[in-house]
C-alpha cells in the first residue's frame, strides 16, 4: 500500500530505486527485493521494520557500498557508477552513520576522525579548525577531543560517528538506528542537532526503532518488510494503519494507543478531537526544536 500526497511529489528527487534487489552472497533469499522507491530533497524519512527487514541493506546500497544485482538506483536523475572516483565523489555527497561506530571511526584521537572527512575534502586548515570545533561543541565532546578513540565507551563512540558526517554537511545524511548506545540526554541533544542540520538543506533519512519519536519527527515513513516497503505516507497516515501495523509486530506511538483506547470505550469520533490537538502539539514544537 502506498499513498502519495500532492506536497511530497512537488519536491525534486535525491534518489530513485527502480526494482532493486540485493541478494547476499550464500543467502536463499535477497534482503531487498524489487524495492522501488523515492527520496526527496529537503524532506524528514524515517525508516521502521522488525530486524532482518532489509533497512542497513537499504542504506548501504544509497551509499555505493553494495551493487545490487538487479535494478537501477539513481542519484539526482542519474544511476550510480561503481569506480572509485564516481563513489569517492557520491560519499562527498552522501553521509552514512552506521549502526555500529566501531565500523565508523578511523582515527587515533576524537579530534582526528572528526577532521578526517575534511581533510579529504582539502578546506583550508583554518575552516577544518572551526569546523571541528563547533562539532565538538554540538555534541558534547570537547573534553574527549585528545582523547584516543580505542579506549572510549560504544556511546562515546557513538556521538563521535554522527559529528564525523554531521560536520560534513551532506546534501543527504543516511543514519541507521542513530539513537543506539546514548543515553537520554544525548538522544534529545541529537534531535535538535537533527532539525537544525535540516533546516540548513540536508535531507535525512534515518532508521527507528522509537515509534513516538518517529511520529513527531517525520514528514515521511516508510515501512519494510522482507526486503520490500509494504506502506508508505505521512506518520499520520501510516499509523493509523493499526491492523497492518500490528500484523508486523511494529506496534504503535503512544499517543495513538490512547486514541485508538478512547475510541474503543465510547466510539465518538468527536472525543479523539483532544487527542489529535495534543499530537499536533508535540510536532510543532519538536519540528521548531523547541524541547519537548
Amino acid at each position: 500500500m502506498q499513498l502519495v500526497s500532492g506536497a511530497r511529489m512537488a519536491a525534486s528527487n535525491l534518489v530513485d530505486f527502480e526494482e532493486v534487489s540485493y541478494l547476499y552472497p550464500g543467502a536463499a533469499v535477497p534482503a531487498v527485493q524489487n524495492l522501488s522507491l523515492n527520496i526527496r530533497q529537503n524532506q524528514r524519512y524515517a525508516l521502521i521494520g522488525r530486524n532482518g527487514c532489509g533497512k542497513t541493506t537499504f542504506f548501504h546500497l544509497i551509499n555505493g557500498l553494495y551493487k545490487p544485482q538487479k535494478g537501477v538506483i539513481r542519484w539526482k536523475e542519474n544511476p550510480l557508477k561503481y569506480d572509485r572516483r564516481s563513489l569517492n565523489q557520491l560519499r562527498q555527497q552522501i553521509g552514512l552513520v552506521f549502526q555500529n561506530p566501531e565500523h565508523q571511526l578511523v582515527a587515533t584521537t576524537v579530534e582526528e576522525d572528526i577532521s578526517y572527512g575534511l581533510c579529504n575534502l582539502g578546506l583550508p586548515e583554518s575552516e577544518i579548525a572551526s569546523k571541528v570545533q563547533q562539532a565538538l561543541l554540538d555534541f558534547d565532546l570537547s573534553d574527549l577531543a585528545d582523547a584516543p578513540v580505542n579506549f572510549l565507551s560504544l556511546g562515546q563512540k557513538k556521538r563521535i560517528s554522527i559529528a564525523d558526517v554531521m560536520v560534513l554537511q551532506p546534501q543527504l545524511i543516511l543514519l541507521d538506528e542513530p539513537g543506539a548506545y546514548l543515553d537520554p540526554h544525548q538522544v534529545r541533544n541529537f534531535q535538535k542537532i537533527l532539525i537544525s542540520i535540516q533546516k540548513k538543506g540536508s535531507t535525512i533519512v534515518l532508521s527507528s526503532h522509537d515509534l513516538d519519536f518517529v511520529e513527531a519527527w517525520a514528514d515521511w515513513v516508510f515501512v519494510m518488510d522482507e526486503g520490500r516497503v509494504v506502506l508508505e505516507g505521512s506518520p499520520g497516515t501510516v499509523f493509523s494503519e493499526t491492523e497492518k501495523l500490528n500484523e508486523l509486530g511494529l506496534g504503535l506511538p503512544l499517543i495513538y494507543d490512547l486514541m485508538n483506547s478512547r475510541s474503543d470505550l465510547d466510539g465518538n469520533p468527536a472525543n479523539l478531537n483532544p487527542f489529535n490537538e495534543f499530537r499536533q502539539r508535540i510536532r510543532d514544537r519538536f519540528w521548531s526544536g523547541e524541547k519537548s
